[in-house]
């Protein structure tokens, strides 16, 4: 399962993990969104503890609910500690300077089933280092190509 963002729209969910019985929109299980995640139940309970705009709603016997902003979110934070191997520290921090909607590269439209794409915005330095590699491959095809 492919777990890197794409980039912000702002829909409602029209694709949702395989849930007999749930509408696209539905509120999802801790379990739903655990095993879509690929991580155990108590990484999220972990999470909501470090960072606090996880806040998944709380039904009788303290059983979580998830939105479809939640588990977008949910995906961003695990997007960036083990793909882009930020720190908890690191998340918190752009949490902190980006706010929940600004670090969300992802939709909740698309949390659940969106392919890849590049993730975080680039600045202009880092669009220019990879605009320039994107030259150099190309150059490098054409040599190849003949």
């Amino acid at each position: 399962m492919n777990l890197a963002p794409p980039r912000i729209s702002g829909s409602a969910p029209s694709n949702a993990p395989p849930s007999p019985g749930k509408a696209p929109g539905a509120f999802r299980t801790i379990s739903e969104v655990a095993d879509f995640l690929g991580v155990q139940q108590h990484v999220l309970r972990f999470w909501e503890t470090k960072f606090s705009q996880v806040r998944p709603l709380k039904r009788g016997g303290g059983r979580r609910y998830y939105r479809p902003e939640d588990v977008a979110l949910l995906r961003t934070i695990h997007q960036l500690l083990y793909t882009e191997k930020y720190t908890i520290k690191g998340v918190q921090k752009l949490l902190k300077e980006k706010g929940r909607t600004g670090l969300m590269v992802i939709s909740p439209a698309t949390a659940l089933t969106a392919p890849a794409s590049s993730g975080l915005p680039l600045n202009a330095a880092q669009r220019r280092v990879l605009q320039g590699v994107l030259s150099e491959l190309r150059d490098l095809r054409n040599m190849i190509d003949g």
